[in-house]
């Protein structure tokens, strides 16, 4: 007899639908699996047979056959064991085969029949409903994560008993109670704490108001790294749908709390400088998730940057203009959100003194190998510098500044403001604007258009970093309430631009 049931594959970001189908008929007893399984999928048919036997379940000695379809997508993972045991049964007689009609399922059992937790519940989930499934039957430790997709009914089940169970009267289920725990409140890292550096605080501050990649250069101990973790305290919350596909990308990465599996706060990931570019942009025979990735909606902090490989800087180069990570494989080509703001801080020169000739113990050849580990397309894509500087005695015992309620008050204005001007338009923010955008959005006054020429022909811009100077003035004078841009604010952006003349030597 023929039953079949729908499961899912997830391939990069994507999910594909699959159907489970079993057949048992007359011949000698064996258990063959097709349609293109990995060795990771094929074990389910021991891991099957075995659950089987231990809850008092016997098979027919027939010829019991399973078959993945479509065959031309290659099945990875644990999560077909469910399915698989859920065909055979129905197969084989012993549940209604017309009662997995409409039903995904996923799931890894365990050799005593236990279902266990698998990764990705949430985008299978999300994908039942788009296949307007009756209802999704999930592993109970995935319950928390799938009940957070509305409008869909999902089934947790701890074991092949209750499967077994629920298939034969799905209305017989009952859902448990799930009580939000509430978790303890996380240190918040306040910009308060940061005495003096109203500089490097300003620039800061124009970096996330227009989700702009900011590089900070200072010598040891300036506060650049104290700066960075403080970031995410002056972003706005995330809007429920930001959050969901935020959780989507965690939960395929494996990543997920199972306490507290949404995704609440903005990322921060901060890689050490030893990270692979696979670790950075995502990769393997299955592509997963990389950092660039992990960091969506967030910031992506790198320190020490010249300490990083030169092909893990490079592979930043295209998500940093395109906002999105292009993984080509022979099996297809794989897309991976990465929309963030690069953080990166570094020091001038191996010893981190470098200009202060009293304290810089490096030739200038070292400085120079050193600052040139950096390629100018990626300082290009860089919109800001910000200089730490040198922290003074007196600074440490300076008054606190302002703390980060204050400014994210300031940001969410400037974010608003943002929102308003580009509701036609398929972006958000000033750092988004491309090419005719720029041209309607960046409308300088007449000062400030012959500043702009005069620093275009004396400081050598590409087309890149014009069109980046203007997206950040644009910024800037959000950030003052002005609808054109004028000539101070083209000069403070260019103040953010003139690095490259004080050290890159």
């Amino acid at each position: 007899m023929f039953a079949s049931v729908l499961s899912a594959v997830i391939l990069g970001m994507e999910v594909y639908p699959i159907q489970v189908e079993a057949d048992v008929s007359d011949g000698l007893p064996s258990f063959t699996m097709v349609g293109f399984p990995s060795a990771q999928v094929k074990e389910a048919q021991d891991r099957v047979r075995t659950a089987l036997k231990n809850n008092g379940i016997a098979l027919p000695p027939k010829r019991i056959t399973v078959n993945l379809a479509p065959a031309d997508i290659k099945k990875q993972g644990a999560g077909f064991d469910v399915p698989v045991a859920a065909s055979i049964l129905a197969a084989a007689g012993i549940i209604e085969k017309e009662n997995l009609y409409g039903v995904m399922m996923a799931g890894e059992l365990s050799l005593n029949g236990e279902i266990h937790a698998v990764s990705g519940i949430l985008p299978i989930v999300i994908r039942a409903r788009e296949e307007k499934c009756r209802f999704c039957m999930v592993p109970a430790g995935n319950m928390k994560e799938a009940r957070l997709v509305p409008d869909m009914k999902v089934i947790g089940v701890k074991n092949m008993k209750e499967m077994v169970c629920f298939l034969k009267e799905p209305k017989s289920y009952k859902e448990d109670l799930y009580q939000e725990e509430t978790l303890p409140a996380s240190e918040i890292l306040d910009f308060s704490d940061i005495r003096g550096q109203e500089s490097l605080k300003r620039a800061v501050e124009i970096a996330v108001s227009g989700f702009h990649n900011l590089l900070m250069i200072g010598p040891p101990g300036a506060g650049k790294t104290m700066a960075a973790s403080r970031i995410p305290g002056i972003l706005p919350p995330l809007t429920f749908e930001e959050s969901l596909e935020l959780t989507k990308i965690y939960s395929i990465a494996g990543l997920l709390s199972s306490t507290d599996p949404l995704i609440r706060k903005r990322p921060f990931r901060s890689p050490h400088h030893t990270s692979s570019a696979q670790a950075l942009a995502g990769g393997g025979r299955n592509p997963r998730p990389g950092e660039i990735t992990l960091a969506h909606r967030g910031v992506l902090f790198l320190d020490e940057l010249p300490e990083f490989s030169r092909r893990s800087l490079e592979i930043l180069r295209q998500p940093l203009e395109e906002r999105v990570v292009h993984i080509s494989r022979v099996s297809g080509t794989y897309d991976f959100p990465a929309d963030f703001i690069l953080c990166a801080a570094m020091n001038p020169c191996p010893c981190g003194h470098y200009p202060d000739m009293n304290k810089c113990r490096c030739t200038l050849g070292q400085v120079s190998r050193y600052l040139n580990r950096l390629s100018q397309p990626l300082l290009d894509r860089l919109d800001l510098c910000a200089e730490a500087e040198p922290v003074s005695f007196g600074s440490m015992q300076g008054r606190k500044g302002e703390t980060s309620g204050e400014i994210r008050k300031r940001v969410e204005k400037v974010h608003e403001l943002q929102k308003e001007r580009y509701k036609n338009e398929k972006i958000q923010f000033n750092g988004e604007l491309k090419g005719k955008q720029i041209e309607a959005y960046c409308k300088t006054d007449s000062q400030g258009k012959a500043l702009l020429e005069q620093a275009f022909d004396k400081m050598g811009f590409s087309a890149r970093a014009y069109h980046r100077l203007l997206k950040l003035s644009r910024t800037i004078a959000d950030i003052e309430g002005s609808d054109l841009i004028k000539k101070n604010h083209i000069g403070e952006a260019l103040s953010y631009r003139a690095f490259d003349k004080k050290y890159w030597i």
